[in-house]
């Protein structure tokens, strides 16, 4: 008999759905029991619908109408369950109020309004958010897809870090950098070109004409057609072109040669007008003021020609011990800058002084080597920049009124020609061994933009396009070569266009 009380008892223990003895009640339980008494009132004794509940058969569970309250806990109000105000509740409600639900609902409900409001009510629920909500309603977007950003007042400050913007790159921050071509636009065969340092035998004219000496004749290259005119050529044939330059307006090219001639050619008729005569040795620089035309010889004399008079010879300039080979004339017409084989550079006026004699009014002597590269800065018009040969190697910008040395670069090679370009504040300089290159520099720091390589034997001389895009270089390669390193901006290039002058000694000379 006990036997079958024991198997009973363990039957009994092993079954799930039956209540355990002498077990605390499950929470399931408590809770459904606390739910019968509220609802059926207070009484005496247990409830007898918890005596025989499973939690495991739908038929014993409890059918609650209990739900989740839609006040906030603690206000008065009939209401079946409340939520559990102590900590450790059961449950976590976050407070919805800190979320802007409202404000949320009534910008949604706002966008598809399409009602038009008046400025005056505009501003009259401005004012109300303001004092309601102490922010302005329009500021809590978070993110808006469409129209335009929206500029901040002045004087607000935003708390929140601002991650994006649709505000462009200030001008003052944005790298302004451009594109230069590494290779040249053009190239040009250029035979039997003097390889002489001393000569300057390539200009190019206001009128797009590209002037070339070779050996005793010149050359004339329209850019625009790309047609060849031979001008001249000389008649001996020992002798031999040594300089070229044009005059302002372009249309009359001056010619020095070996055998001291200065010669002066009219380009549309393509006739000589006139030689003069003044010098006893090669003429290898040239340089125009307006109807004066400024020529430098072998012996370091500088001659200042009447191009409109008979007597054209009006002064001597007598600064140089050796050979003129740079000769330039400020773009205002003030200055005239000469630099030579003895080193030196000298700065002359455009008038005679009280003695009546023409005297240098600044001496540069720092050079250690032939200054041929010499070049006058088009927008600030007392700042030149010398170029020193092989044994000084060395550019130097010199501010001409108070006689000091603004600047100075090492090139590491023959400096033989300099030219400022009208475009941007960067010049260019040609140079001769080891690399025979092309260098553009930015100015005033000096700092090397690029370098433009191709020659194979030292450059000889530059020149500029007149538009100032293109510069043109000849080397004793035998090769012109056309680099586009100064290109202008589209808006810009049509800003500057403007209309070419006629010439002025076009009525004086005949």
């Amino acid at each position: 008999m006990a036997q079958f009380v024991f198997e009973s008892d363990l039957h009994g223990l092993l079954k799930l759905d039956t209540p355990i003895p002498n077990a605390p009640l499950a929470r399931w339980q408590r809770k459904a029991k606390e739910s019968s008494a509220s609802v059926a009132g207070p009484g005496p004794g247990p409830s007898p619908a918890s005596a025989g509940l499973s939690p495991m058969k739908p038929a014993n569970r409890p059918h609650s109408t209990s739900k989740t309250p839609s006040k906030t806990p603690g206000k008065s109000g009939s209401k079946i369950q409340s939520t559990p105000t102590k900590a450790g509740g059961d449950r976590y409600i976050p407070n919805r109020s800190a979320m802007q639900m409202e404000v949320a609902s009534f910008l949604l409900t706002k966008e598809n309004d399409s009602s038009e409001d008046t400025p005056t009510k505009k501003e009259q629920q401005k004012a109300w958010a303001l004092n309601l909500n102490g922010f302005d309603v329009e500021e809590a977007k978070i993110l808006r897809l469409s129209g335009k950003p929206q500029n901040a007042p002045e004087g607000y400050q935003n708390n929140l870090k601002v991650l994006y913007s649709q505000k462009t790159t200030p001008g003052s921050s944005r790298k302004n950098g451009r594109y230069i071509p590494s290779m040249p636009d053009r190239i040009l065969d250029a035979p039997e070109i003097r390889n002489d340092y001393y000569l300057n035998l390539i200009d190019w004219s206001s009128q797009n004409f590209l002037a070339v000496a070779l050996d005793n004749s010149v050359y004339l290259w329209n850019y625009s057609s790309g047609e060849i005119i031979q001008l001249l050529q000389m008649e001996q044939p020992d002798d031999y072109i040594s300089s070229v330059s044009w005059i302002k307006e372009g249309n009359y090219l001056a010619v020095g040669t070996s055998n001291a001639e200065v010669q002066l050619w009219d380009i549309q008729q393509q006739k000589r007008l006139r030689n003069m005569t003044s010098h006893s040795s090669r003429v290898g620089s040239l340089s125009w003021n307006s109807y004066i035309l400024s020529s430098g010889a072998r012996t370091g004399h500088i001659h200042h020609h009447d191009v409109r008079v008979a007597e054209h010879h009006v002064a001597t300039l007598a600064g140089h011990t050796q050979e003129v080979c740079g000769l330039k004339w400020s773009p205002d017409g003030r200055y005239l800058a000469s630099g030579g084989n003895d080193n030196l550079v000298n700065v002359w006026p455009c008038a005679q002084g009280d003695s009546g004699d023409f005297a240098p009014v600044q001496t540069f002597t720092q050079h250690q080597g032939a200054v041929k590269a010499v070049a006058w800065c088009p927008w600030q018009s007392n700042v030149l920049a010398t170029g020193g040969g092989t044994s000084d190697r060395h550019i130097r910008i010199w501010n001409v009124c108070s006689g000091t040395c603004l600047n100075a670069v090492d090139a590491h090679s023959q400096v033989c020609s300099i030219l400022w370009s009208t475009n941007y504040k960067e010049f260019i300089s040609g140079h001769g061994f080891a690399h025979n290159q092309l260098v553009v520099w930015k100015y005033p720091t000096m700092a090397k933009v690029t370098e433009l390589k191709g020659h194979t034997a030292r450059v000889l001389n530059l020149t500029m396009s007149p538009d100032g895009s293109i510069v043109a270089s000849a080397a004793a390669d035998e090769t012109l070569r056309l680099w586009r390193c100064f290109e202008m901006d589209p808006v810009k290039k049509k800003e500057k266009a403007g209309s070419a002058k006629s010439s002025i000694i076009h009525q004086g000379i005949r």
